[in-house]
């Protein structure tokens, strides 16, 4: 009796099968909220030109009322700055990617505070008050920081205008006290300029 081999059906090109072991799975369900927790700015400090365009003056709409004690310990508000465009950062002292943008920040805010550019920050999510002046002195920053850390400052933006949970984020406010610009992730001292560009006196 001749036995006539058993034909395979031919493999499908083009597709690969990727395994998932429980391990891979574990792994990657315990970094995933670290990402988040930072707002998943990772390393990188550029950004698409699209992001960092200015929202159409028909679209903006007026800003928060800011206001608390700062790190020094002092009183600031958005509010004393009126007249002037303003940026806004939030940050975290535990964050990555904030301490990476830091130097760049410091930067543009004392190169542009001639031009009438006002800086300031919101420290959030820190619950120690030290940490956040450590911090500020630690990359100079120039501007005031508002001490947030309940986060109650920042829910006061808009919904869908940034994201309470991530830091960093960076806003324009305009001279009109609108919101006219935002990055919701880590902004390079270039990408920085860019943002601002469309709102310094020609």
């Amino acid at each position: 009796m001749i036995r006539i081999p058993r034909r395979e059906a031919p493999r499908r090109p083009g597709r690969v099968r990727w395994s998932r072991t429980p391990r891979t799975l574990l792994v990657a369900s315990a970094v995933a909220p670290l990402l988040a927790a930072c707002g998943g700015g990772g390393g990188s400090t550029s950004a698409g030109t699209d992001d960092l365009a200015p929202i159409a003056a028909t679209r903006r709409v007026a800003a928060p009322d800011l206001a608390g004690s700062t790190l020094s310990g002092g009183r600031d508000s958005l509010a004393a700055y009126k007249g002037h465009v303003v940026v806004i950062n939030i940050w975290s002292s535990n964050c990555g990617p904030c301490r990476a943008e830091a130097p760049g920040l410091a930067a543009v805010a004392a190169s542009t505070r001639a031009q009438g550019v006002r800086f300031l920050g919101i420290d959030t999510r820190d619950y120690s008050r030290t940490n956040g002046a450590a911090f500020a002195k630690r990359f100079a920053l120039p501007y005031p920081s508002l001490f947030d850390p309940s986060g109650r400052e920042v829910l006061k933006f808009p919904r869908n205008s940034v994201n309470p949970q991530s830091v960093p984020a960076t806003v324009v406010i305009d001279a009109q006290g609108r919101i006219a610009a935002r990055a919701l992730h880590i902004l390079g001292e270039a990408d920085l300029r860019r943002m601002l560009r469309p709102f310094l006196p020609a």
